[in-house]
């Protein structure tokens, strides 16, 4: 069989590998109108949690498939062009070519162990142009808009259909009448030419959203329908977002991600960017649940900024951890984390440990309340880049996992995550006392939000959180967590001894909830600022009885938009 013979069975071979792939992704996605409807809120964070690990074990399964193959070509580089030119012939028409794209490059990334990152056999960039609009018919419902509201809401309702009752459709359909009146004027209302809906609901958590928007001749408005189900098993309207600002956060990346099903993935994200055009097209697959493509996306786009700037990477402002080495790029909105090579004393803990965390928080409900975090390998950056203050301390603290040449940083293992304003930092620098009031709010419910969401964050230091621009706290020091079963929430004997707490026994895993006062915050104002707004994180009875709720498999709801925006309920 010739070269050419034998790429292009091998691109078909890997083109299959990817097509099932992308079946079982559809599955587990589709089965989660089922879950919502009954209920299955378990098996709803199981199928999560199946769908991220299964990219991996298909790709395994393709690598394995391909091993022969492999071993007759991996240093022909000939072939791997032809490889490379027969697999994007394959893809011309698919609907899923990007995420294809993406399969095949781990593929390749498999075979030559993430040593080089090479567009002549790889995808780097694309294969080519993605013109949005092409397939949009494909994944969206357009209503009329010359009946009333009401008739719009209900020919919505008719298209969208569940397979369990209303709590109180009258209600609903009304309070839903009401919201998008009050929020837009008559003249704006006649102004309507389109509303149009994306095909998939939106299912995470409890919730399951209808996403659309209102098309008007000099704007368009976001048009989200939020929906839950009750304890009867019957579904309601729990709100309807228009703004920008609360569809940003519905898509947040401290969330887990959506199950949506389509079949042109690519065209829902266009129209979604669309709708956030502040959000870049990778955080957008990523939401969706493609974060391989996603990191794939990003890389394009971290190229595309590099030849569009000119700044240096430098550290990262904020104290220094005693476990990763972070830098960023002041014009760039992600940090770089690597871990280091030695810990100090205060760290029990091993390499293996804290990467085995950042798995943990990536299989795990992260409430809106833990940043999404993707890791790479080989990640190259250009050296003239570099500022020497970050190179000198990347040598002297991770030096097993940087490697340079003539022109290049490569950093052999990080970790990318959204930049985030420090904690510490907003606190010393902000002065409006309603602004640092919230930012203490929000840190409390941060911490109990992660424990309901059964993950004890361990290093609770006001330095390990970071505030968003909408002024929601987010939790991104991940080396300390562990679930909440694994810690012994104890109070502190009571004594007139003073010498009592030097006798005092204490396990590994024991937790004295009274001592957080202590160091969550340092400032005294703001230390007795959270013990008035959240005192209870100081006592253990409130982290025992958050055991209790875990343990009996309780999962909450934490909606991702402001309580104002909620409709009210009869029992409510």
């Amino acid at each position: 069989m010739s070269d050419k013979a034998q790429a292009k069975k091998m691109a078909y071979q890997i083109m299959t590998s990817f097509d099932k792939n992308y079946r079982w992704f559809t599955r587990v996605t589709r089965g989660a109108q089922e879950r919502f409807e009954k209920g299955q809120w378990q098996q709803a964070l199981a199928a999560s949690r199946e769908r991220i690990s299964l990219y991996e074990q298909s790709l395994a399964t393709a690598v394995a498939e391909l091993y022969d193959f492999i071993m007759d070509h991996r240093k022909d580089r000939q072939f791997w062009e032809l490889l490379k030119k027969a697999f994007a012939e394959l893809i011309e028409n698919h609907p899923q070519y990007e995420l294809a794209e993406t399969f095949y490059n781990s593929v390749i990334g498999k075979v030559f162990r993430h040593k080089s990152i090479d567009n002549s056999i790889m995808f780097v960039t694309s294969s080519r142009c993605f013109l949005a609009g092409q397939d949009r018919h494909k994944v969206i419902h357009s209503f009329d808009t010359t009946t009333t509201v009401m008739e719009m809401y209900e020919s919505i309702f008719a298209c969208y259909r569940f397979n369990i009752p209303f709590e109180d459709r009258g209600r609903d359909m009304q309070q839903l009448d009401d919201a998008l009146r009050q929020r837009l004027s008559k003249e704006e209302l006649a102004s309507v030419t389109a509303v149009e809906m994306l095909k998939p609901v939106f299912y995470r958590g409890k919730a399951a959203y209808l996403v659309g928007r209102i098309c008007m001749p000099e704007r368009t408005v976001p048009f989200v329908i939020a929906l839950h189900t009750n304890e009867n098993r019957q579904i309601y309207v729990d709100a309807l977002l228009t703004e920008r600002q609360d569809l940003s956060v519905v898509f947040g990346f401290a969330r887990s991600y959506f199950m949506a099903d389509t079949q042109f993935p690519g065209e829902l994200v266009a129209f979604l960017h669309e709708l956030l055009p502040n959000k870049k097209q990778f955080e957008l697959f990523i939401a969706l649940g493609h974060y391989k493509h996603g990191k794939t996306a990003f890389y394009r786009n971290f190229l595309e900024h590099m030849d569009n700037s000119d700044d240096q990477f430098e550290i990262a402002p904020g104290i220094r951890g005693l476990v990763m080495m972070v830098f960023h790029l002041p014009s760039y909105g992600v940090v770089f984390k690597i871990i280091k090579d030695e810990f100090a004393e205060s760290k029990k803990i091993t390499r293996e440990h804290v990467i085995d965390r950042y798995k943990l928080v990536k299989m795990s409900d992260r409430v809106g309340r833990m940043a999404d975090t993707h890791e790479y390998v080989n990640f190259r950056f250009p050296l003239s880049r570099i500022c020497p203050a970050l190179l000198e301390e990347l040598q002297d603290t991770c030096a097993s996992s940087v490697e340079t040449t003539d022109d290049e940083l490569i950093i052999k293992h990080l970790y990318i995550e959204k930049k985030l304003t420090p904690l510490n930092l907003y606190l010393q620098q902000e002065t409006d006392p309603e602004k640092l009031h919230n930012a203490i709010d929000e840190l409390g419910t941060c911490i109990k939000q992660i424990a309901m969401a059964n993950i004890f964050p361990g290093d609770m230091l006001h330095k390990n959180f970071g505030i968003t621009k909408h002024g929601r706290v987010i939790f991104y020091d991940y080396d300390e967590i562990c679930w909440m079963d694994e810690r012994n929430f104890r109070s502190i004997p009571k004594s007139d001894d003073p010498y009592a707490l030097d006798t005092l026994s204490v396990a590994p895993n024991d937790v004295f909830p009274e001592q957080f006062e202590h160091f969550i915050v340092g400032k005294r104002p703001f230390k007795e600022m959270l013990k008035s707004l959240h005192g209870d994180l100081m006592t253990p009875e409130y982290w025992r009885d958050a055991q209790k709720e875990v343990s009996q498999g309780t999962i909450h709801n934490f909606t991702p938009y402001p309580g104002s925006r909620r409709f009210k309920r009869q029992n409510q």
